[in-house]
This record gives C-alpha cells, sequence and structure tokens, in this order.
C-alpha cells in the first residue's frame, strides 16, 4: 500500500503527499550511484590521509574534558556537538558507536576514536536530531543515552517522533521547518536544509531534514545539520535574527558532481559563511567517518586555502580538534 504522509500540507513547499522533499531542484541522474562507486573503485578512494591514520589522530583528536561553567561548545567529532548554555546541556546528532551503520560488521567504521563516553557525559538535558541517516541518527547511542538520562528532551524533524518513543524516550517534540517551541528558558526552531532522510529501502524521503536555531538571552547557534549548499540558507539569519555561532558542515563532498547536491565543500562553506555575517563558526561533518572520497584531513586543508582565497582570517572559523571546545563568550564580544 503506498504510504501517505501523515504530515502533508499542501501550502507547505516541501511537503508531498507521499513524504517530504527539497526547495531546490537536484540534479542527480539514473546510474549516478553505479557511476560513483565504480571509479571510487578503480581509483582506490578515499586514500589515507597525509603520513596514514595514526598521524592524522594524533593531529587532530583529543581526550574531551568537560569543566566549568561558561557557555561551551565541545565539537565530539563528525556532526556531534556537546553545547552548555545557561548551565544546560545540549547535544547534537549524538553517534558513539564504532560504525555508521544498521550492521556491527559492515558500513562507514569509524577512523578516529570516540573522545567522549556516554558513561562520561554531564546531566544531559536535550538532544537535537537532524535527519536519519546512520552517521546522524544511531540506535546504539539512543538506547544507551535514553537509558542513562531517561528524562532527556529530544527535539526531531517531522516523521521521527515514533522512532524515538518505540526506544523509551519519554520527551519528544517534533517540529516542521519555521516551527518553534520554547523550552526551559530557551527557544528552538527547526530550519530547512538541502538533503534527504533514509534508513531502509522503502522509507526514503518519509521523515524531514532540518538543522536547528537554538536561542537565549542574547545568544542564536545554528546547527546546521547536514545540508548542500542553497542561497536559500541565508535567509535563517534574515528571518530569526543575527546568528552568533554556527556549526557549518565541510565535508563528505568529493566527488563533487555527486556529493554536491546534499553536501557543502569547503568553499561552499565560507560563502555561506559570509553570507550569514561571519559568526564564529565550528567546521563539521569531517574527521570520522569516511563518506565520500576525499582524504579525512583535506576538509581542513581546502578550508584554510578557501578562507585564504576570500581574503578572510581563520580566528573565526578554525577547525577545533576532536574533542576540542571552544568558549560561546567570545562570539558576543569579539
Amino acid at each position: 500500500m503506498p504510504f501517505k504522509n501523515p504530515w502533508f500540507d499542501p501550502l507547505q513547499p516541501h511537503h508531498q503527499p507521499d513524504g517530504f522533499r527539497n526547495l531546490q531542484p537536484l540534479e542527480r541522474h539514473a546510474g549516478d550511484v553505479k557511476r560513483w562507486r565504480e571509479e571510487r573503485k578503480a581509483q582506490g578512494l578515499p586514500l589515507p590521509p597525509d603520513g596514514g591514520y595514526a598521524a592524522f589522530t594524533e593531529r587532530w583528536w583529543q581526550k574531551a574534558s568537560v569543566s566549568g561553567d561558561d557557555d561551551r561548545l565541545w565539537w565530539l567529532g563528525h556532526a556531534s556537538l556537546l553545547l552548555r548554555l545557561q548551565g544546560k546541556y545540549l547535544l547534537t546528532d549524538p553517534v558513539f558507536s564504532h560504525r555508521a551503520s544498521p550492521l556491527s560488521f559492515a558500513g562507514p567504521r569509524r577512523k578516529t576514536p570516540v573522545t567522549l563516553s556516554i558513561a562520561e557525559l554531564p546531566q544531559l538535558d536535550a538532544v537535537f536530531i537532524s535527519h536519519n541517516h546512520y552517521d546522524h541518527l544511531d540506535d546504539r547511542t539512543v538506547r544507551q543515552i535514553i537509558r542513562r538520562f531517561p528524562a532527556v528532551h529530544f527535539f526531531v524533524p517531522l516523521g521521527l517522533k515514533q522512532w524515538f518513543m518505540k526506544r523509551g524516550a519519554r520527551q519528544v517534540t517534533e517540529l516542521d521547518w519555521w516551527q518553534a517551541v520554547t523550552w526551559q528558558g530557551m527557544a528552538f526552531t527547526a530550519v530547512p536544509a538541502q538533503h534527504w532522510s533514509m534508513r531502509s529501502f522503502w522509507d526514503r524521503n518519509r521523515s524531514l531534514w532540518c538543522g536547528w536555531i537554538i536561542e537565549c538571552a542574547d545568544f542564536r547557534f545554528w546547527f546546521s545539520g547536514d545540508t548542500g549548499y542553497t542561497s536559500d540558507l541565508a535567509d535563517i539569519a534574515l528571518r530569526l535574527g543575527p546568528l552568533d555561532a554556527a556549526a557549518i558542515p565541510i565535508g563528505a563532498y568529493a566527488p563533487r558532481w555527486f556529493m554536491g547536491t546534499h553536501h557543502m565543500d569547503p568553499q561552499q562553506a565560507v560563502a555561506l559563511w559570509q553570507q550569514i555575517g561571519r559568526p564564529l563558526a565550528v567546521p563539521v561533518h569531517w574527521g570520522v567517518f569516511e563518506l565520500a572520497d576525499e582524504s579525512l584531513d583535506m576538509p581542513p586543508q581546502e578550508l584554510s586555502a578557501a578562507l585564504s582565497a576570500a581574503g578572510e582570517g581563520e580566528a573565526r572559523f578554525m577547525p577545533l580538534r576532536i574533542g576540542q571546545s571552544s568558549s560561546l563568550f567570545k562570539s558576543r564580544h569579539e
């Protein structure tokens, strides 16, 4: 029986009777997946990072240490961020498993270690999910979080609430693009992204994908989730107000002819960062899983080159080491 989208609203351009869609047309053609797989196999891609994986880990990884009480952000690798705002701990797209896969023996394997275990997390108050791909939504991680923090509140895009409820989550808020909710003195808004959703061969685009705006007091943070570049993304800052800080993806972009519709490259990330007013930015979606053809160390190298080509310094858009933290106070005062 054909799937009928229970959230379908004909007035919403990203809604369809059978699921959801992007606002920009995507240039994908029959046979593209096969062509990509054949080309990457023939070329032996992705290549190891310069000096090998051990050298990459030595350069770009450290054990996370959560201490203090200031407003702060920790990059835990890929799209996982731990934020401390007003004494509350918020987590984005947590993946603490060995693989980004439904299988324990196959699928993209973690190339850098977990920097903080679930047992080492501080009291967790809220978790934000951008979409249901396995490198952003991990069943094992979510179950462990729910066991350790049964009162944690999950904020998810349309179509994912029941998935969390079935795993024992008690508090789940499900939002459409541009819908907002207030929670313990903060405001959270689900915002558009250009991507897609799928966890099996039968559920493509049946749940929504999104980014999140997190607001408290005089601070506004954008977690972009997983997204390709579109000029419409800059409208988020125009519509909701100036951004103080942002997490912007820079990885999983090669080859650009195949990955570009759904993943931003470093050059596009810099262009978007300029368009949204150059907030304090943390580059994410790199350094953990080999999801595309570029080497693990290429995203930060290309980001540095892109900033230089654009006449920009690196102080406001500098890669963190996996496990490293950054004060969010300076985003308000620099």
